[in-house]
């Protein structure tokens, strides 16, 4: 090569360098714009689930927001819409394929939190979505007696909920409602054929002694005629001291 030549290797080398020096840069650029960009997306999926702002839920997810995303205490953006009556947005997941049984840290799915706050358009979307009725530990069932949720009840019963599934504290929804005073879901459960009168909870105490126990007299002698036409016992209750 004469030393008046140009080194063509070197200009190559150099214009190499350069190029990778401006994508770097350009990628570390794109790095510091997109991560307060996904934690902006994150947060306005977490309220729009909440505020029902279902157009906005949709453009997010659209653009590659999980579906399952979820918040610190677990509630994923269907727990979030299911819990607060958010109907539109509950029916617009249900279309991105999310994990429609998933429980938040509190052991809630969103049927769960739904039944707990009586939407009750919101259980027939999930119900009919194919959402779990029974599973261990606190199910609908339990949520619809203990807030005396009628209607509620009465789809869940339509939908084959089993009636004397036991809670943590081994309550069943006849317990919980005669221990609350709900006297219509009383009243629906002692129509059940297959209802159970004489469980125990883990204080011992069946639905009628813990009716009156709680001061709702008229519910106890309900469940004590409804044994006695049944021709069955009263069961002995067994109370535990500590």
């Amino acid at each position: 090569m004469s030393p008046d030549q140009p080194d063509v290797r070197v200009a190559d080398t150099s214009a190499a360098t350069l190029r990778r020096f401006l994508l770097v840069g350009l990628l570390a650029t794109a790095s510091l714009i997109s991560a307060p960009a996904f934690a902006n997306s994150y947060e306005a999926a977490l309220s729009s689930a909440r505020l029902g702002d279902t157009r906005q839920l949709v453009g997010l997810l659209n653009r590659g927001i999980d579906p399952n995303t979820v918040d610190a205490n677990g509630n994923t953006l269907l727990i979030l819409a299911a819990r607060e009556g958010q109907l539109a947005t509950v029916e617009a997941l249900l279309r991105y394929r999310v994990r429609i049984d998933y429980r938040n840290l509190a052991g809630d799915s969103a049927l769960m939190l739904a039944v707990l706050h009586g939407h009750a358009q919101v259980v027939e979307a999930l119900i009919n979505a194919s959402a779990t009725l029974d599973h261990e530990g606190w199910a609908p069932v339990h949520y619809a007696a203990f807030e005396g949720r009628d209607a509620i009840l009465d789809r869940l019963l339509v939908a084959g909920v089993d009636v004397n599934a036991r809670a943590p504290n081994q309550a069943t929804a006849l317990m919980l409602a005669a221990r609350n005073g709900h006297v219509g879901v009383v009243r629906r459960l002692l129509s059940l054929p297959q209802i159970e009168l004489n469980a125990l909870n883990e204080a011992g105490l069946s639905a009628d002694a813990w009716a009156a126990q709680n001061g709702n007299t008229d519910i106890a002698e309900l469940i004590a005629a409804e044994r006695k036409r049944r021709g069955l016992a009263a069961p002995a209750i067994r109370l535990t001291i500590d």
